[in-house]
């Protein structure tokens, strides 16, 4: 009798858990910065508009056939760095030195465990080998020479510093060698698991020097997810993202003031941050599977899609 009623019990659970709805929600950025319309032809706005949808297909294919948010971040992510339109992976921006130096990272909300590397300078998609330090290494962050060790050992694709050459990357170092220019890709996801998970990629700033690392592999400053609050990719001017750690701020405004996720994310981008001098923007997505997409500068690249069919694509 007591047997039957352990498995009515664990029939009923089961039939529980599943009666939820199972929804997801996915946003994706290519970077904020002082954009113009006027600065862009229609042809490069539709590109940008074609490279951005891509990369959220990628990541709405596997949200949408149960796949894990983390495989989704890391995906689109990838996508982005292999698009030489961003500042990520191939499209990177030109150090001082007129070298590629890049940052990644990810997080997983479920065990807060996280991955993220520095100043790589050989690795084709450092999104992938921040994922490998996270689940196979008892570390979170791996810089230079080291990470690119630790990539060969773990199989991830190397390739020649020249893979990273792009002519309109070359040519913005040259026109702006005095000036700083920002941008990153990144992503975060609710998968239909209930688990949040965000990924940020990036070059750094146009000219940047002596080995400088901004907030795109700072856990907590440019990237975070946390199952019971949400999970962020910030985009903007590192330094300020990691005084003020934004990231995690955001979460933080949610867990400890029960503030909704766009109070959260608009306290510290349109708050605190633009306050100080701070320009950039931040997605976000909570665990219910609201988005938010917000920036305190002209423009960011982004999009959104959920499983309720509602999707958007934005710049300006």
């Amino acid at each position: 009798m007591r047997k039957k009623i352990l498995v009515l019990l664990f029939i009923v659970g089961f039939v529980v858990s599943n009666s939820f709805p199972q929804t997801w929600s996915i946003a994706v950025h290519g970077g904020a910065g002082n954009m113009k319309p006027e600065n862009f032809t229609k042809e490069q706005l539709d590109e940008y508009e074609r490279e951005m949808k891509a990369a959220l297909g990628i990541g709405v294919k596997i949200l949408n056939s149960g796949g894990t948010s983390l495989d989704a971040v890391e995906q689109v992510v990838r996508y982005l760095e292999d698009c030489p339109l961003f500042n990520a992976g191939r499209g990177a921006v030109f150090t001082h030195e007129g070298r590629n130096e890049l940052d990644a990272a990810i997080m997983d909300g479920k065990t807060l465990m996280a991955g993220s590397v520095a100043g790589v300078t050989d690795v084709k998609n450092p999104i992938s080998l921040a994922r490998k330090i996270m689940e196979d290494s008892p570390h979170v962050m791996l810089a230079g020479k080291g990470a690119s060790e630790f990539a060969k050992v773990k199989g991830i694709e190397i390739v020649d510093t020249s893979y990273f050459f792009t002519p309109q990357r070359w040519n913005d170092l040259q026109r702006t060698l005095s000036k700083e220019k920002m941008g990153t890709v990144g992503c975060v996801a609710l998968d239909v698991h209930g688990n949040l998970a965000a990924a940020t990629s990036t070059g750094g700033m146009t000219n940047k020097r002596w080995g400088r690392i901004g907030d795109a592999p700072i856990i907590g400053a440019g990237t975070y997810a946390n199952n019971s609050t949400c999970a962020v990719s910030a985009t903007g001017h590192g330094e300020y993202f990691i005084r003020f750690t934004v990231a995690h701020d955001i979460s933080a405004l949610m867990e400890y003031q029960s503030l909704s996720l766009n109070a959260a994310v608009e306290r510290v981008i349109m708050g605190k941050l633009l306050n100080a001098g701070g320009r950039g923007g931040a997605i976000a997505v909570d665990r219910s599977g609201n988005v938010c997409m917000m920036m305190n500068t002209t423009g960011m690249f982004r999009a959104f899609a959920r499983s309720d069919g509602s999707s958007g694509f934005a710049i300006f």
